[in-house]
C-alpha cells in the first residue's frame, strides 16, 4: 500500500464493485424470498437495484469505480462521525464523553475531506493505511516474541516448581 498506492486502489475499486454486485443480487434475491413486511421487501429491491446500477459503473469504467469508493469511503466518514457526536450528546454522562466528540469531529471532517477531493484523499489514505499496516505488523512481531518468552518461562516454572 505504501509503495504503490494507485495500484493498491484500483484493487480496492474493483472489490468495492464485486461487493456492489454480490450485495445488489442478494439483495433483490431477499426482496423476492424473504417473508417480510412489503415496505421491507421495496426498500431491499430499491437498495439490491443501487447496488446493481452501481457495480455496472464500477465495472464500465475503473475510474469511476476509484471515484464512487472514495464517495463511500467519506460518507461512511461521515456518518460515523455524526454517530457518534450524537451518541456522546444522547447520554447524561457517557464516559469519555470529550474524546467521543473529538473522535466524532475528526470523523465527520476527514468525511468531508474525503469528499471534497475524492481521488487525492484515496492516495493518501492507502499510504497512512499501508504505513499503520507496518506499524501493527512490527508491533505484532516485536509481542510476539515476548510472548514466546513468557510462555517459555511460564513452562519451565511449572514444570520445576
Amino acid at each position: 500500500m505504501v509503495a504503490w498506492p494507485g495500484i493498491t486502489i484500483l484493487v480496492a475499486a474493483v472489490l468495492f464493485g464485486i461487493y456492489l454486485l454480490v450485495s445488489g443480487i442478494a439483495q433483490v434475491a431477499f426482496a423476492f424470498g424473504l417473508h417480510v413486511s412489503a415496505g421491507s421487501r421495496i426498500l431491499l429491491f430499491i437498495s439490491g437495484a443501487l447496488a446493481l446500477i452501481l457495480a455496472l459503473l464500477v465495472f464500465r469504467h475503473f475510474g469511476n469505480a476509484v471515484w464512487l469508493l472514495a464517495i463511500w469511503i467519506g460518507i461512511g466518514f461521515i456518518f460515523r462521525g455524526v454517530a457518534t457526536i450524537a451518541s456522546a450528546f444522547g447520554h447524561p454522562a457517557p464516559p469519555g464523553r470529550v474524546w467521543a466528540i473529538i473522535v466524532g469531529l475528526i470523523s465527520l471532517i476527514a468525511g468531508i475531506i474525503v469528499i471534497e477531493s475524492p481521488i487525492r484523499s484515496l492516495h493518501i489514505l492507502a499510504v497512512v493505511v499501508g504505513a499503520w499496516f507496518i506499524v501493527i505488523g512490527v508491533f505484532e512481531i516485536v509481542s510476539s516474541f515476548g510472548l514466546r518468552k513468557a510462555t517459555t518461562t511460564a513452562t519451565t516454572t511449572t514444570a520445576h516448581g
